[in-house]
């Protein structure tokens, strides 16, 4: 269960075999069944979740009544809404299981515990939030400057495996457009 985040850790930072079964013993391990709402908007997030195994989304519901997709988040991937966690704050989003997850947690509490014992950590929650910044910006830069094919052009670039785990009207959700004008693209551009 703890190989994948160890060689997660591995990747940004050395830790000796038995700082590593430390941290391995904060986490909380959870399984997951599909459709579950891991956080509700208004509420504090009280997590920060290695995904494991499965999909998960973020979202948020806007003015009309109608679901926003933010974030997709795969095996190798953290999901948390950021804020909320380090701010105790009311948050703005939901975060829900597409596919059965199995997830490795930290709350706010073991967090600090194990960046105050094991310094070493911060540069990997630092990394964390530099790849999530730069992945946060290059949407940015995508959905105002390019059209819509070269969005989704875009998303199958850099997520190739997501489209055959989620439904086309959370990917239609994520790029900001319809699912029929989604089903237009997909079709034009299986005619190239």
């Amino acid at each position: 269960m703890y190989d994948a985040i160890n060689q997660y850790l591995s990747k940004c930072i050395a830790l000796a075999p038995e700082d590593l079964a430390w941290f391995d013993g904060l986490l909380e391990q959870k399984k997951v069944a599909k459709k579950t709402v891991l956080l509700q908007e208004g509420e504090i997030c009280r997590f920060e979740a290695y995904i494991i195994k499965g999909c998960i989304r973020t979202y948020y519901i806007n003015e009309k009544g109608i679901e926003v997709t933010l974030q997709f988040a795969i095996e190798d991937w953290w999901v948390s809404d950021i804020a909320s966690f380090h701010d105790h704050t009311p948050s703005n989003m939901f975060i829900e299981t597409l596919e059965d997850c199995e997830l490795l947690l930290l709350n706010p509490e073991t967090k600090e515990l194990a960046l105050s014992k094991l310094p070493k950590l911060e540069r990997v929650f630092r990394l964390m939030v530099q790849r999530n910044l730069s992945v946060l910006q290059g949407r940015l830069f995508t959905t105002i400057a390019t059209s819509a094919e070269d969005k989704y052009l875009d998303f199958m670039r850099r997520y190739p495996t997501i489209p055959q785990r989620v439904a086309q009207h959370y990917i239609a959700s994520y790029l900001g457009i319809s699912p029929e004008f989604l089903s237009k693209i997909r079709t034009r551009l299986s005619k190239k």
